[in-house]
């Protein structure tokens, strides 16, 4: 082929591939279109989800389980003994609170910024130097708790202390140990476990038991308030010193100059609370903190601060 040949043969296979640019191979050159959505990818199924729905089906089927709290039927009966709509029933108690007791207070607007506590707490010093409980003890909170303490749900305590983990944030930072309110020798054999301890297990802390209980006490939620502070008066004391206790406890590590934080299922007047906080301090404690997961709210709390 003789070279004008060559030349047109080469000006025509320019033209064809100019022409029509849509072809090009490069997709950097093709112009986007803003009307054009690509087609999502399939979802590819999870074996492990789709096995334990399955799973959740027979036992829904089965044993047509029932919420712990509110008695429906659960829809997932893996995940605990309390539905995802109880869980999500469950009202914290928002700031502004008393930082010693954790009773809400009226407003901001009616406490001075040095005085974040409520009356009786300036009335009363105390032993617990900031205290914190997720919600108040009634409705869905109280059924949960019940259905721990009293009905042997210990799989309650995972989710439950998990919560408090969520909304006590600010009182586990700094904090060095985790101790739960010890019960009675006596109270723990009957009921098969400690809740405070189970509850403890779950707040991302290591877990000292530094207390013991060594009177057996009137529970306190059946004693009207004046009475429940001279209830736990002298009932606490270090673990390991003597009793059968001893040996399951030899090791405490050393407590002096710690932050501590308490854990207990339900405070009432916080008289249990300030009576293992004495026993702390008088160890060496440097800070003694109290997270709970529900709170009797005492109704002149919401009396505005004169």
């Amino acid at each position: 082929m003789d070279s004008s040949a060559r030349s047109s043969a080469d000006y025509m296979l320019t033209e064809s591939r100019t022409s029509n640019p849509v072809r090009s191979p490069n997709p950097e050159s093709r112009t986007p279109n803003p009307d054009f959505h690509a087609p999502a990818e399939p979802r590819i199924p999870n074996p492990k989800s789709r096995f334990l729905s399955g799973i959740n089906a027979v036992l829904r089927f089965v044993l047509a389980p029932s919420c712990a709290s509110c008695q429906s039927i659960l829809l997932a009966p893996l995940d605990g003994p309390v539905c995802r709509g109880c869980w999500t029933a469950v009202r914290p108690i928002t700031p502004p609170i008393c930082e010693s007791c954790g009773d809400p207070l009226p407003a901001w607007r009616l406490v001075s910024c040095g005085a974040a506590r409520c009356p009786r707490c300036r009335r009363t010093p105390r032993f617990i130097d900031r205290s914190l409980a997720i919600g108040e003890y009634d409705g869905t909170l109280r059924q949960i708790i019940h259905a721990l303490k009293y009905d042997g749900r210990r799989s309650i305590a995972q989710p439950l202390g998990k919560l408090m983990q969520k909304h006590g944030s600010n009182l586990l930072t700094g904090a060095d140990w985790a101790v739960p309110v010890p019960l009675h020798s006596r109270r723990e054999r009957m009921r098969g476990f400690n809740q405070a301890a189970e509850l403890a297990r779950y707040l991302d802390l290591p877990v000292c038991f530094a207390l013991q209980r060594v009177r057996h006490t009137v529970p306190q939620v059946d004693l009207p308030a004046p009475r429940r502070h001279a209830n736990v008066r002298g009932a606490f004391r270090l673990a390991g010193r003597r009793g059968w206790l001893a040996a399951r406890r030899r090791h405490l590590p050393d407590l002096s100059h710690a932050c501590v934080l308490l854990v207990d299922d339900v405070s009432t007047t916080g008289a249990t609370l300030d009576a293992c906080a004495r026993v702390l301090k008088e160890a060496g404690v440097a800070e003694v903190r109290a997270i709970t997961a529900a709170r009797v709210v005492r109704p002149q709390s919401a009396s505005p601060i004169r």
